[in-house]
């Protein structure tokens, strides 16, 4: 391989990580919006009040919890896929 398609692959496969992490980003953007669109304390008169009764509690509570990711995965620089 000559050095000048040498250096076209390797431009090539950095602007493939790049869009491949722009498309795994807004992914999780999108996951994130539609779950807090359908959390369940959107729908209730006053969510940030404190539930009243313990079913008022495990109605709020019933939807998918965020995840978040464990401190050692946060301190770690993020790797593109």
């Amino acid at each position: 391989m000559s050095e000048t398609a040498s250096r076209w692959a390797t431009r090539l496969r950095r602007l493939a990580r790049t869009v491949a992490a722009a498309i795994s980003e807004c992914n999780d953007a999108t996951r994130l919006m539609t779950e807090r669109a359908n959390a369940p304390d959107r729908y209730v008169f006053h969510p940030r009040k404190a539930p009243d009764t313990y079913a008022e509690f495990l109605f709020l509570t019933s939807g998918p919890l965020a995840h978040e990711p464990s401190a050692r995965a946060r301190a770690e620089p993020k790797a593109h896929h």
